[in-house]
């Protein structure tokens, strides 16, 4: 068999990546497929999950649907040299970086807040060489790669970042396409260490529902080792198994459930709570500088001994109901189930 002409590749190492069948065996090895209570708390779930130099992913989307309270509590905890997946992560990737877990990032959109602006903090700690962007990716491509590994497979073919850029940056390669004799790019799988995924609901054993769109959660619940799932609320296996179509991650896939209402305060929950502009607004203005991030941290993170705590800080249950409220209010899509 004639090997495949490689007609070009990028110059980015290449992270998160482990042979497809050595995952498979891993996940044989250290998944069980017991129906167990996998409920603990943040703290119990950083603990033991989340270690230095690992690589994470964090689910979501920008400010949507992200779990704050899992990374507060790695900030709480003192974790270090991560590597982040920063594809959809804004906020989230944001505030680790701020308080100094993040050591280096893959890069997609990560440093920016959207229609607020950019990121203060992030492009500080890039810039002044505490935090190193190893890759550069596409949106769609880095979640390709969660794609590839959620398939089992060493890559994904597609027909983008050729002729970018973006492509040198990254650590795909191009190569003729045996059948065609064209060029396409080949993405290579991603295999986190850890993901971070929020839902609005689960049950104890991890089967997890999200309303609204999943964006990448799909395929990096399948592709991560360990997945911590933090939901809204934790509801019976029945109410799970009344719309079983609903459940985009099934129990197998996790290792540890977290029940947080609000948990993605200040980001927004679909159909549940809208973002706290406010705080975000005070975050982006604190972070400017070192001194106003230990502010920050101090104030929200390190002063406080858990999540519940950080929401009275906040403004509690006063501020919350205000957030649920907005978000009520806006015009609300129509999904053939509610």
């Amino acid at each position: 068999m004639e090997p495949l002409e490689i007609m070009d590749e990028g110059e980015g190492p290449l992270v998160g990546w482990c042979d497809p069948d050595e995952f498979r065996e891993w996940v044989r090895d250290n998944k069980s497929r017991e129906m167990a209570d996998k409920t603990m708390s943040a703290e119990e779930a950083v603990s033991n999950f989340i270690k230095d130099g690992m690589y994470v992913a964090s689910g979501g989307f920008g400010h949507v649907r992200v779990s704050m309270n899992i990374i507060y509590e790695i900030i709480r905890q003192g974790v270090k040299g991560l590597t982040m997946a920063g594809k959809t992560s804004v906020h989230d990737l944001d505030v680790l970086m701020a308080a100094g877990c993040v050591e280096k990032v893959e890069a997609a959109y990560s440093f920016g807040h959207e229609l607020r602006g950019l990121s203060p903090a992030s492009r500080r700690k890039v810039e002044g060489g505490e935090v190193k962007v190893i890759t550069e990716w596409s949106n769609a491509a880095l979640q390709w790669r969660f794609k590839a590994a959620a398939m089992g497979l060493p890559f994904i073919p597609a027909r983008i970042l050729m002729g970018t850029d973006t492509f040198k940056k990254s650590s795909a390669k191009i190569i003729r396409d045996p059948y065609s004799g064209k060029p396409v790019t080949l993405i290579p799988a991603c295999f986190p260490d850890v993901a971070i995924i929020h839902v609005h609901r689960a049950d104890k054993y991890g089967n997890a529902q999200i309303d609204g769109i999943l964006v990448e959660d799909y395929e990096l619940a399948r592709a991560a080792k360990r997945l911590i799932v933090t939901t809204e609320e934790i509801v019976p296996t029945d109410k799970i198994r009344e719309s079983p179509w609903r459940t985009s991650i099934p129990y197998f896939l996790v290792d540890a459930v977290v029940e947080q209402p609000f948990a993605s305060h200040p980001c927004n929950m679909p159909l549940l709570y809208y973002f706290d502009e406010e705080h975000i607004a005070e975050y982006l203005a604190l972070t400017r500088t070192e001194e106003g991030a230990k502010e920050y941290f101090e104030k929200y993170v390190y002063g406080v001994n858990d999540f519940w705590e950080y929401l009275e800080v906040v403004g509690g249950s006063k501020r919350l109901e205000k957030l649920r409220r907005i978000e009520q209010l806006r015009e609300r899509p129509v999904y053939p189930w509610r």
